[in-house]
Parts: C-alpha cells; structure tokens; sequence
C-alpha cells in the first residue's frame, strides 16, 4: 500500500471557500489512490498564489511526507508552483513527490538541467570511485608506495563515507525532533511512551523500520534531550 500526504493549493480565498479548483483537484487525486490502494496519512489545503513560494501547508506536507516515509500526492505539478528553481528546491528537500496528473513524473524529471548537472556529479564520482579502487588494488599487489598511499586516500574516503552518514542521521533526527515535544507536551515522556507515539503517526526510523525504546534513547541522545 502506498503512504500519501495530500497537497491543495487553490490561489484565491474565493476558491477555498466555494471549492471551485479545490474539487477538481480532489476528483483527480481520489482516482489516482482507487487505482493504487492509497493510505492517506494527512492532507493540506493551501490558499496562495503560485507566484509565491512561501508556503507554510506546503512545509507542513513536506515535513510529514519525509519523516513517515510516504509520498507527497498533487493533483496537479502546476499546484505546487511553475518556477523551475522552486520546484527543484522541493526535489531536493528529501521528501518524495508525485502528481495525479503526470503519475510517470519522477524527480529526475522536473528539471532538465538539474538532471544534466546531478549526472555529470554522478559520472565524476563514479569516475574518482575507479581510480581509488584501480589505485587500490594496484598497491595491494605490488605493495609499492604509490600503492601504500592509495589505501590512505581510501581510508580517509571511507573518513567521509562515515561522516556523510553521520550527518545525513543527525538531519533525519532534528526532522523528528518537533514531533518529540509535541509527544512529550502530550505527556507522553517515557522511551516507550515515545516509541509508540512515533509508530502511531508512521514515522520511520532511519533505516524505515519500527521504533523501539533503545532507537528512541539514541534519537533523544542525537539531539541533545534530556
């Protein structure tokens, strides 16, 4: 089954209040779910011009949308805004995002350029990931200097890998951290108070599965809680 997090955007208080536009994009969006089992998690409705790109039931969704896992669901790409940049900005934020209308829309494809440059960024990586293991395997096998600093430079690679984890965990924490206070302002304070918590409202841990008391304290201790 597939988890969603509804976005509406209609551009005039006028619309919001009659549901002229807020319909049809709901007609759209429930055909897109009968025909996929969707499991509605939440849904937004934003009243603001796409001209404008703060949008405070936008950030909501994304929030949502990124720390359960589940895939924000417009009916249409132009209700999320038609500035290439913003657009991108949204593919970029971690959360997933899909429209009623162009359901074979990935985010490789909202902008030609951003995928011309994430695939020049790829195909260096790749290119840099071959020398090192070239150069690594060669220093193995003939055991010269050259190879000897090879297997630095790789460790000091592996150095970032580590890190790069690090700080993508640190940033998955600080999304779930509101969600923690909230919790706790409810009364919910205990590790397995929290745990539930989390797992009623579908957030995933960092490696998607269930929470646990243990995950819970290693969260608490990733984002300086008491």
């Amino acid at each position: 089954m597939m988890k969603v997090v509804i976005y509406y955007r209609v551009s005039t208080v006028a619309q919001g209040r009659s549901g002229l536009g807020l319909d049809a994009q709901r007609i759209a969006v429930e055909q897109y779910c009968r025909g996929r089992s969707c499991e509605v998690l939440d849904e937004f409705v934003e009243v603001e011009s796409g001209k404008y790109n703060d949008r405070p039931k936008l950030a909501e969704a994304l929030h949502l949308a990124k720390v359960t896992g589940a895939t924000m669901l417009v009916a249409k790409m132009d209700r999320l805004s038609r500035n290439a940049a913003f657009l991108l900005t949204l593919r970029d934020s971690g959360a997933k995002l899909v429209a009623a209308d162009q359901p074979d829309v990935n985010d490789m494809t909202v902008g030609i350029l951003a995928v011309v440059a994430e695939e020049e960024r790829k195909a260096i990586s790749a290119r840099t990931s071959a020398a090192l293991q070239a150069a690594k395997a060669k220093g193995r096998k003939l055991g010269n200097p050259n190879g000897a600093a090879a297997l630095r430079r790789a460790g000091k690679g592996n150095s970032a890998s580590v890190k790069a984890i690090k700080e993508a965990a640190d940033r998955h924490a600080n999304d779930i951290a509101p969600i923690i206070r909230h919790l706790r302002d409810q009364g919910r304070v205990s590790l397995r108070e929290l745990a539930a918590g989390l797992n009623e409202r579908h957030i995933r841990t960092p490696r998607g599965g269930a929470w646990h008391p243990t995950s819970v304290k290693n969260l608490l201790n990733r984002v300086g809680f008491g």
